[in-house]
This record gives C-alpha cells, sequence and structure tokens, in this order.
C-alpha cells in the first residue's frame, strides 16, 4: 500500500472520530525517519486510546499493521507504519512537546486534500 494510501486511511479515522488539529507533514526532503508524520490532538487520554485504536483498526482493513507502537497508556500515541507516522497526543502534551514547530521546515500538507 503507498504511503498516500495508508496516510488518507489513518486521517480519516482520525477525523471520523473527532480528533482535532490534525495536521500532516511532508518530512522526507528534510529527514530520513518517515515520508509523512501525521499528527492529532484528542480531547482527553480516553480519546487518545480511541483514535489509536481507531486507526489501527482501519488499517489493519487494509492488512497494513505497525512497525512500532509506542506510548498505548500515556498522553502521547505513536504508530509507525514506516512511510507514516501517526502522533496522537492529548491537548497537554501536544503543546508541551510541539513537534509542528519543531518540523516547521517541513511541507504543510492540507488535510482536505487528503480527507477528498
Amino acid at each position: 500500500m503507498t504511503s498516500e494510501n495508508i496516510l488518507k486511511i489513518a486521517a480519516k479515522a482520525l477525523d471520523d472520530k473527532k480528533a482535532s488539529d490534525i495536521s500532516v507533514l511532508k518530512i522526507d526532503e528534510i529527514s530520513s525517519l518517515a515520508e509523512y508524520f501525521l499528527i492529532a490532538t484528542a480531547s482527553s487520554s480516553t480519546h487518545v486510546r480511541a483514535l489509536n485504536d481507531e486507526v489501527e483498526e482501519k488499517l489493519a482493513e487494509n492488512d497494513v499493521l505497525p512497525l512500532h507502537k509506542e506510548g498505548k497508556s500515556t498522553g502521547w500515541n505513536i504508530l509507525d507504519y514506516g512511510s507514516v507516522i501517526v502522533h496522537i497526543f492529548t491537548a497537554h502534551d501536544r503543546e508541551y512537546y510541539d513537534l509542528d514547530r519543531m518540523w516547521a521546515d517541513a511541507e504543510i500538507i492540507d488535510l482536505d486534500s487528503i480527507l477528498a
């Protein structure tokens, strides 16, 4: 499955489960970590887990499994799909870690173009 398809499925799962402030950073020109970071904010730690589970479930339905997972019981969950890394934060943790600022050199991809 292409990176763009993984990104689209994950972004739609986050959007459907009411994640807020979803952003997509195209990092392949500035890092070898991945092609995309998909970053979303949850309203609570329970919501973080629900968003995490929804992304995993929707991608598993397409036979795509994460290579690595981190933070299942914290305010910052990471699902690493190789070319796409999904970061799900509580509002407090997202503000604290501020990946959007840390990766400010990345290209910002319009979410509407992905969800369309």
